[in-house]
């Protein structure tokens, strides 16, 4: 079995849908890879219709939830045994209801339970997307509603937000926050708690799809 998506790639599997691959040191898990021409992408989050609730504990977002065939959360585990075999980039690709679709790439890296699955972010140049995540070399801890790791001391931000996400103050992104499918609310407070990916420009993207998805970076220096 393929330790991820690339390495299937490799062996002539061209074809995007859901495969099982085996981490190292891990079980094997079905995941949904995204074939493009460079390389097989592992897809670790989606979302596209709203049919998945994503404010769940720590227990699920450590284990994973939803379907690789439809909206899932790969989970916080399966995350971290991927990113641990090496260098990889993770990109965040996000549409709105315009349909205009915008991306972001970064090297990362992971940390293990110990670590609260802390998230380790170095930008690099490519895609359209302002950076809403934390790069600094530190790294930011997972947070759910019931395992408040945020650096907001007087505020959950996970229960604040709904939905589980790697917050430093609440204030910039969270890919796993409510999916509005009708007209946003006017109020600002429940607007934060949408799926929302803050640019410096301080405007919110409402999101109709999020999909976030890593490859090993030697496809980097083979372009």
């Amino acid at each position: 079995v393929a330790p991820d998506c690339h390495q299937l790639f490799l062996r002539g599997e061209h074809t995007s849908g859901v495969y099982t691959i085996q981490p190292l040191n891990s079980q094997p898990f079905e995941v949904f890879c995204e074939m493009t021409s460079e390389g097989g992408w592992t897809v670790i989050q989606s979302r596209y219709d709203g049919s998945l609730d994503f404010d769940q504990l720590w227990q699920a977002y450590q284990s994973g939830f939803g379907s690789p065939y439809g909206e899932f959360w790969l989970g916080l585990e399966k995350m971290h045994a991927l990113s641990a075999q090496g260098e990889y980039i993770l990109l965040v690709e996000l549409s709105d209801w315009r349909d205009e679709i915008e991306s972001i790439q970064y090297h990362f890296s992971m940390g293990g339970q110990e670590r609260n699955y802390s998230l380790h972010l170095k930008e690099s140049s490519s895609g359209n997307l302002e950076s809403a995540l934390n790069t600094d070399s530190t790294g930011l801890p997972f947070s759910t509603r019931d395992k408040d790791n945020d650096q907001r001391a007087d505020i959950n931000c996970a229960k604040h937000l709904s939905g589980g996400w790697w917050f430093s103050n609440c204030g910039r992104s969270n890919l796993n926050g409510k999916y509005f499918t009708g007209p946003l609310p006017k109020q600002r407070h429940q607007r934060k708690q949408g799926a929302f990916w803050k640019t410096r420009r301080g405007r919110y993207f409402p999101l109709k799809t999020t999909v976030m998805k890593i490859v090993p970076a030697e496809i980097e220096y083979k372009s």
